[in-house]
């Protein structure tokens, strides 16, 4: 599986673009900026078949509109609590950003078990505390997990926001993210990629 990192918006975070075969699974758009969605669309060279987001918050969804504009594809989240994409508006008038709310729900991203959609199967891995919607998407067979705004390299993700809880990160991380395999890759919804291995080891917030 080939995965793509595009760097995106104010917040610099991180959007993938996983390939397998001739199709494409989309994580976390955060395109604000033309020049950095349209390296996107040129990337694209088989089918996307869908969008998958590992919370709601503002600098993760800022692209989703683009891409529903050029792509016709289902939008997954998880739907333990809803509250960050239902007021979507509000949350980004917080961080000055003029975008109204969705005018459409996602399909339902499971909190648990596997998740399938064309060539693309991962595990959801619930990690709530950054956010109450939080899911961390494991690939076992790829040896990887995206854990969006969970765990960083040697940090983790802000507990300060609407219904963040330091407890609750630190459990979510301790209990499904720490126990993946050590050489298991940690791709981050910001900064770079790093391992379980090496956060077990080095990172000062949860050891």
């Amino acid at each position: 599986m080939e995965v793509q990192i595009f760097e995106v918006g104010p917040f610099l975070e991180n959007t993938y673009l996983l390939t397998e075969g001739n199709q494409h699974l989309l994580i976390d758009p955060g395109f604000s900026r033309k020049p950095d969605y349209q390296k996107f669309k040129e990337s694209i060279s088989g089918q996307l078949k869908a969008i998958v987001l590992t919370h709601a918050h503002v600098d993760h969804v800022l692209g989703l509109n683009r891409v529903l504009r050029d792509f016709e594809v289902p939008v997954y989240l998880c739907d333990e609590d809803r509250f960050l994409w239902s007021n979507f508006g509000s949350q980004a008038q917080m961080f000055g950003i003029n975008q109204g709310s969705f005018d459409f729900e996602p399909e339902i991203l499971p909190s648990k078990g596997t998740f399938e959609t064309g060539n693309f199967s991962f595990t959801c891995l619930y990690t709530p505390g950054h956010s109450p919607d939080h899911v961390s998407l494991y690939f076992k067979s790829e040896k990887f997990v995206i854990a969006g705004d969970a765990l960083f390299k040697e940090s983790i993700g802000r507990t300060d926001l609407y219904k963040g809880n330091f407890e609750v990160l630190e459990k979510s991380i301790k209990e499904k993210l720490y126990v993946l395999p050590d050489e298991t890759t940690v791709y981050p919804g910001h900064g770079p990629q790093t391992t379980i291995g090496h956060e077990k080891q080095h990172n000062p917030f949860v050891k």
